[in-house]
């Protein structure tokens, strides 16, 4: 058989492997795009003040707080507080495409520069169960986007504030 004849057969098998191989997917889960920790930032679970649970995201022994979650155990209702740059009646939340909107007050922080804005919310709201399963959420001030995610030792302390939260 000369080889001008293989060549049609050899291309046609070329082109069935070729349409039969898929190119690799795009990982589309929520966990894929989550942000990464930043340094010397993280999630603190406060019990000092029982019955109140907290959870903090800011910097460990100091004053710098961005979000505070805080419940009476067995109770889904939240209490949100977040340091903004600017005032805000609306407190606007999402982790992993799950994004909610919380009619909030807002006054100028005593011990630093922005506003101190307050909203209530549930622990079923769907932007917390995301946030309880990836362990990362973020708060939007204006058209800024701060995402606050936690480093794997404090994902467990997650878990815990929303199972004693209820």
């Amino acid at each position: 058989m000369s080889r001008l004849k293989l060549i049609p057969p050899l291309l046609s098998v070329a082109a069935l492997a070729a349409c039969a191989t898929q190119p690799p997917t795009a990982d589309l889960s929520p966990a894929a795009s989550a942000p990464a920790p930043t340094p010397g930032y993280d999630w603190i679970r406060n019990t000092d003040e029982p019955p109140q649970q907290a959870l903090v995201y800011g910097m460990a022994h100091s004053d710098e707080v961005k979000l505070q979650l805080f419940c009476r155990p067995g109770s889904d209702a939240l209490d949100l507080a977040a340091m903004l740059d600017k005032p805000a009646r609306q407190l606007r939340l999402e982790s992993g495409g799950d994004t909610e909107t919380y009619r909030a007050t807002s006054e100028e922080a005593a011990i630093s520069d922005g506003y101190y804005a307050q909203a209530r919310a549930h622990t079923k709201d769907p932007v917390f169960q995301r946030f309880r399963r990836l362990g990362w959420i973020a708060v939007w001030d204006g058209d800024e986007r701060h995402a606050y995610a936690a480093r794997p030792a404090a994902v467990a302390e997650i878990e815990r504030f929303f199972a004693a939260c209820g």
